[in-house]
């Protein structure tokens, strides 16, 4: 029918549109709600609008007849907008707001358009702003604030709400009931969950799915099939819901053969596989480890999805078929902001940081909009490659964009900057944070340790525990990575004195191989010793390894070679560890043992991996090991060289080669 208006004038278009209607006015004009029968039409016509186009055709003729103050009419306009798939969220809300005294009706349908949103706190706001005005809220107001409460984790929020239920006498209705249970499923509080379903007289399939559901997220595979095996004993049929449910948690399991048996219940049920069921299949095949039966299902289904193909990417990158992946990603036909992240994720992952950059400009050229899990894949690329000026261009993107981001992309800033040189720019960013968490703390104490600014980080660490946060393990490994490089002897054995007794963490590896470290630094070599034989486990390569360089500084040649045989027990192809006693034997002028440690190299075929350093010239990162000449114009950069090295001569710098021949020599 609107097709035929297209070229007629609002007036026109209302007359035509009254006109052609197939039923009686006298029929229309029954309903005593209705002004006029041109109301009643109007109202029909609401009822069969299909698209926000329609939508505002329709309007334009309610306020041609003086009807837009009508709640009944205006009711409709709104509920279209905020609940149906054509609908227009922000519409509805501009619709609401012209009403100077909204209706239940119109409070139930943008409360139920806020809860199914990506923005589920408007819910429970406009829930509050109902009862503030003095409205009354019903069984089809509730369940939507419970939904947005189970979205948003708001426990006790939905506790009041489940109070206000009882009160008005609808906290026993089943929907009412099966919202709450969502809201404890999603806390994590399963227990209180089930004590609301067991209580339910007449449980409908969405009182299963929900304690399914439930069970399945906190990975409880025996519950959630003993209760479905209940739900099939009851007589109640499962549908599509209820096995991607129960797929879920034989993912979580990575359960092959439970899952299979949940396949062939579908198969026999005779339930629709629809889009979602055959990405749960295909997403349980993948985590099981079975890609062939993953991919069979993936090039059966008819109507493919993103997260049909972001699932078979994903899978594919978890087993290290990166390539793959990419080919899959590329044969897309429309990719959106999850997609993206997907293949970024997976370059991550395999450590290939310069694909991820060169992705996401390809995404930009796309003019898909990065989310926050996309700028925190793309710092954590920068850190790795030291790229400063991607960083800050992500870092200007994200004071340009006025929106929430959260604490998380914050931290990835702070590792950013900090791994790429500014670490006052991190420790400013820090500073800045209106909130932390204990991720916040041990990623600015971590960048101050790197940067061997260690009184700082013992100040924040004394900081952090004054504002309340309580140190982990992670914490004190940045903290006593802090005093081993700012020689803080002392305050590091004060720390590691108290890990247990008043912090409560227990004393891992980690944190006794930066003891050793400490103690190796300071000159300390016996007590490194003593601290190693009080270990709770056996030291590793690492302990070792820093003992060993310790030995490199103070020259203890005899200390350096019994660690060697330690070492050599544990990783006796360490091309690294043979040149760091090859060099403690050359600076102390031990000809014979070096080439004892050569000729032990050649014999077993170790090679010390060759170094690779980068630069970055106008947006460019080139990347080169010693002695490169690969580089088209290295004769010019050699040349240069040398006129530096002559420079640095000439103003009398004189550089200690002992240890440069050899290991130039041995790369």
């Amino acid at each position: 029918m609107f097709s035929r208006l297209k070229y007629l004038t609002v007036g026109s278009r209302l007359k035509h549109t009254l006109s052609s209607l197939y039923f009686p006015c006298k029929v229309l004009c029954s309903t005593q709600e209705f002004k006029s029968c041109s109301h009643q039409t109007l109202h029909f016509l609401l009822e069969k609008c299909s698209s926000m186009r329609e939508l505002k055709l329709l309007q334009a003729q309610i306020i041609l007849l003086g009807l837009n103050n009508e709640n009944l009419t205006l009711g409709k306009l709104i509920s279209f907008c905020a609940v149906d798939d054509a609908g227009d969220l922000q519409y509805a809300q501009l619709l609401f707001d012209q009403n100077p005294r909204p209706n239940k009706f119109m409070y139930n349908s943008l409360i139920r358009g806020y809860s199914n949103s990506d923005d589920p706190i408007n819910a429970i706001l406009l829930f509050r702003r109902m009862i503030c005005s003095g409205l009354t809220p019903n069984e089809f107001t509730l369940p939507f604030v419970l939904k947005a409460c189970g979205c948003k984790s708001a426990y006790w929020e939905a506790v009041l709400v489940h109070g206000l239920a009882v009160k008005l006498g609808i906290g026993s209705l089943v929907v009412v009931q099966n919202a709450l249970m969502a809201v404890f499923g999603v806390c994590g509080l399963i227990h209180c969950a089930r004590k609301v379903f067991d209580g339910i007289t007449d449980k409908t399939l969405v009182s299963w799915n929900s304690m399914i559901g439930g069970y399945s997220r906190t990975g409880d595979w025996k519950e959630a099939f003993c209760l479905f095996q209940k739900m099939r004993e009851r007589g109640m049929e499962p549908d599509g819901f209820t096995f991607v449910n129960l797929l879920s948690v034989c993912s979580q399991s990575s359960d092959s053969d439970l899952g299979r048996h949940v396949h062939f219940c579908i198969e026999i049920t005779g339930v629709k596989i629809d889009t979602i069921v055959r990405n749960a299949l295909m997403d349980m095949y993948s985590k099981c480890g079975d890609l062939h039966s993953a991919q069979a299902i993936f090039d059966r289904t008819q109507e493919k999805n993103v997260v049909s193909w972001t699932s078979m990417i994903s899978s594919y990158a978890q087993h290290g078929s990166i390539q793959v992946a990419r080919q899959i990603f590329d044969q897309m036909p429309g990719r959106n902001v999850v997609s993206w992240n997907s293949m970024i994720s997976c370059y991550l992952r395999e450590g290939q940081y310069m694909e991820v950059l060169d992705l996401f400009n390809k995404m930009h050229n796309s003019k898909v909009v990065p989310d926050e899990a996309t700028l925190v894949g793309i710092l954590a690329a920068c850190s790795q490659l030291g790229d400063l000026v991607m960083g800050k261009k992500i870092h200007n993107h994200i004071l340009s964009n006025k929106r929430g981001y959260g604490i998380t992309l914050y931290n990835s800033l702070i590792d950013m900057y900090a791994k790429c040189g500014p670490v006052g720019t991190s420790l400013d960013i820090f500073l800045e944070m209106p909130e932390k968490n204990l991720v916040s703390w041990n990623v600015i104490i971590g960048a101050l340790a790197l940067h061997g600014r260690g009184l700082e980080a013992v100040e924040l660490f004394e900081k952090m525990q004054a504002d309340g946060i309580m140190p982990d393990g992670i914490t004190l490994t940045g903290l006593l990575s802090a005093c081993s490089h700012s020689g803080l002897i002392d305050m590091g054995l004060y720390y590691f004195d108290r890990m247990s007794v008043i912090y409560k963490v227990r004393r891992e590896i980690e944190h006794y191989a930066c003891m050793v470290d400490l103690l190796g630094r300071g000159g300390l070599l016996v007590e490194a010793i003593e601290l190693i034989g009080g270990m709770p486990m056996k030291p590793d390569v690492v302990i070792w390894g820093a003992l060993l360089g310790a030995c490199r500084i103070h020259g203890n040649v005899e200390m350096g070679k019994q660690i060697l045989k330690q070492i050599l027990a544990l990783e006796p192809h360490s091309g690294g560890l043979f040149v760091l006693i090859s060099n403690i034997y050359w600076e102390a002028q031990r000809w014979e043992d070096v080439n004892k440690i050569r000729k032990l190299m050649k014999y077993h075929g170790i090679k010390k991996d060759r170094a690779i350093s980068s630069i970055e010239i106008n947006g460019c990162i080139y990347e080169f090991m010693v002695d490169d000449k690969t580089h088209q114009i290295s004769s010019s950069i050699y040349a240069m060289l040398d006129q530096l090295t002559d420079h640095l001569r000439s103003a009398g710098y004189l550089c200690n080669n002992s240890c440069v021949v050899f290991e130039a020599e041995e790369i």
